[in-house]
């Protein structure tokens, strides 16, 4: 999970993956809206791959790029997890909040 959270934390790494949230998508479609060189996207293409968050495959000369929804699936069940936590815990401080009030007036 770690490198997944790792992928992430790069906007250009975000921003490849809401484009194949469309679609699979060529190097050269995903490079396009990019401000940097083919190498430097490739790099950033390996480190979503690493995560799992990424694959892709060549035929011929293009290298097409998959969205790999298990990899998300993994970061949003733990961000899931972390939210009915913090809630639980607001909702208490909440309910101690309102109590406490009750107890002044």
């Amino acid at each position: 999970m770690d490198q997944v959270f790792k992928a992430l934390s790069d906007g250009t790494r975000r921003e490849m993956i809401e484009r194949l949230t469309r679609g699979p998508a060529s190097v050269g479609e995903l490079a396009q809206p990019l401000s940097m060189s083919l190498p430097a996207v490739m790099q950033h293409l390996q480190v979503l791959e690493a995560s799992g968050l990424v694959r892709s495959e060549k035929a011929g000369r293009v290298r097409t790029c998959h969205l790999e929804p298990d990899g998300l699936r993994l970061a949003e069940e733990w961000l899931g997890g972390q939210r009915t936590g913090w809630e639980h815990r607001l909702d208490r401080l909440g309910g101690f909040l309102d109590s406490d009030e009750g107890n002044r007036s």
